[in-house]
Formats: structure tokens, sequence, C-alpha cells
């Protein structure tokens, strides 16, 4: 079982598990690896299926919540800001360089969905990263920018930001809106047919993947970062890291295939590899072992490799 932990960004706590290797000594030094979770996800899902399999390869293995998210501080609630997201990641090699058995010349990363996107962008400016992976890594920014595919989608959106904000700086709730169907009948009844959404829905509303600390909630009004945001920006300069790029080759909405391709051709990193898993989708590599272990196999010498 993982140990429950904590550390801080800016003034409040961000909530993390922290897995030891079987057989763990605290007076020797291992390697360690932060994994982040997707966007609308927390520590308990997917995140924790790979933290478990990495720290069984011999890793010190950090899953944390997201700022404003999860059982993490920081107000407001269900607040996805990626200046905050990238920051977390810091503040967590932060925590782990104080820790005697962990060997800060290597520390890794490991990204899913949304988080791979977070990841690649924090390891370009948080040097003690020395080796990023990644599954399904998705550009946030890109996600919102596109909306409904319309040329002006971004711009609609922000003109309902800001008619937000200004609504709620008057006195108003804010609006907590859900990123997916909140149940499979409201899917169904909206015509919603894009396999990455039925599958989202099949993951995070059932038994499946089902958490408390991942209640499909959002701040609408503070989405205006997002808009903005490119997890990507500056690979070609800035990500020299080594780099193991996981994705699948059945195409959805929220784009972790092509992301993944053009993450390996804008990055500057030398030493990248790019693994399609056959007949996975976006949501197989979260959970379905079959999918999963492939992508350790892809993993688990990369970081033996470079960490």
């Amino acid at each position: 079982m993982p140990k429950a932990v904590k550390f801080s960004n800016k003034y409040w706590a961000v909530a993390a598990d922290l897995y030891h290797p079987a057989g763990f000594d605290a007076k020797k030094q291992y390697p360690a690896i932060l994994c982040a979770h997707p966007i609308s996800s927390c520590k308990e899902q997917t995140a924790a299926i790979y933290a478990e399999q990495l720290a069984a390869l011999g890793y010190v293995v950090l899953a944390f919540d997201a700022s404003h998210q999860g059982a993490s501080g920081g107000e407001p609630r269900y607040l996805e800001d990626p200046a905050t997201r990238v920051e977390d990641f810091r503040c967590a090699v932060d925590y782990l360089v104080t820790l005697d058995y962990v060997d800060e010349a290597r520390i890794g990363v490991l990204g899913i969905c949304g988080g791979g996107g977070y990841a690649v962008s924090a390891a370009m400016t948080e040097r003690r990263i020395k080796a990023v992976g990644t599954v399904v890594a998705a550009n946030y920014g890109r996600i919102m920018r596109e909306g409904d595919l319309s040329p002006d989608a971004a711009l609609k959106t922000l003109e309902a930001i800001g008619k937000q904000r200004t609504a709620e700086a008057r006195g108003a709730e804010p609006a907590i809106v859900n990123y997916i169907p909140a149940s499979v009948a409201e899917r169904e009844k909206a015509g919603i047919t894009d396999i990455d959404i039925v599958e989202a829905v099949e993951y995070y509303t059932t038994p499946r993947g089902q958490q408390p600390g991942s209640p499909n909630q959002l701040r609408f009004s503070g989405l205006q970062a997002a808009l903005g945001f490119d997890a990507f920006h500056l690979a070609e300069h800035l990500l020299t890291q080594p780099l193991q790029i996981v994705v699948g080759n059945k195409p959805g909405a929220f784009g972790s295939l092509r992301d993944g391709y053009e993450l390996f051709h804008r990055a500057r990193s030398e030493r990248k590899n790019l693994f399609v898993v056959e007949g996975a989708s976006h949501y197989d590599l979260y959970d379905k072992p079959g999918y999963v272990e492939q992508a350790m196999a892809k993993l688990g010498p990369f970081y033996k490799e470079n960490l």
C-alpha cells in the first residue's frame, strides 16, 4: 500500500501517494518517478496502476492530485489551471529531493493523458527531471481551442467565459460544469458516439474507474488560461531529456494519437521513441491489463536505461 504524504505548492498542501519498492531499505538510494494523472482524474485511478507497476520495478513513485482538485488543497475548487498544474511538478521534485533515499540525479516523470502534456511542459524548465515518459499524452490547450471544431471555437468559448466572470464578479454563483456526460444514459441521449467520449463515460462514471476524487466537475470561469496553453510550446528548444511516448492507434476526439506524433517530431531530445500500441484506444491504456503491459514493456527499459 502506498503511503499518504503531502507537499506544498504556494500556501496549500498537495496530496500524494508515495510508493516504495519491495524490500525497501531507507538506508539505500533509489531512482524516483513522478506519476501525473489525466485531466479530470485523481491519483487513485490510472496513475495508481502505473505507479504500482513502476514501484514493482524498483522505483520510488510519487502520484499526486493536482492542486485545486481531488484531496489536494487550493481555492477555488475544480480549477484546471495549466501554470499551477506545471508548478505541481516542480514542487513534487522539491519534495522528492528532501528524501534521503531518493537519488536526486535519477528523477523521472510519467504523465498520462493531460498529465502527460503537463509533464512535458514541466520537464522543459525543471531540469531535475532526467527522463520523460508519456502514455496517451494530450495537449489540453489544443483540445480546448478546437472545441466544436469550428474556426472560431476558442473565441466563442472565451466570450462565454468573459460573460461568466462578469456575472460572478457581480455576485453570481460559480458555473461548475461537467467534463463529460454524467452517465451512459446522458451520453446516449446526447447522441455522442466518439470513441474517446464513450470510453471516458464508461471509465469515469461506472465502477470501472469511478473515484470520489474525480467528481467530473470543472470551474468554467477559470478556463481562460487553458485556451492559451500549448503543452508542447518550446519543445524544439527546451525538451532535451530522453523521451518515451506511448499511444494507442485508435484515434478519438481527445487527439492523443496525433499529439504523440507531434510531440515526437517537435521534441529536441536526441533519445526519443514513439511506441504505438496496436488495437488500443485512449482509455484501453488507462487500465486494460494487456495494453498496460505493452506500455510498461517500453517504459520499464526506458527508465532503466535513462535513470
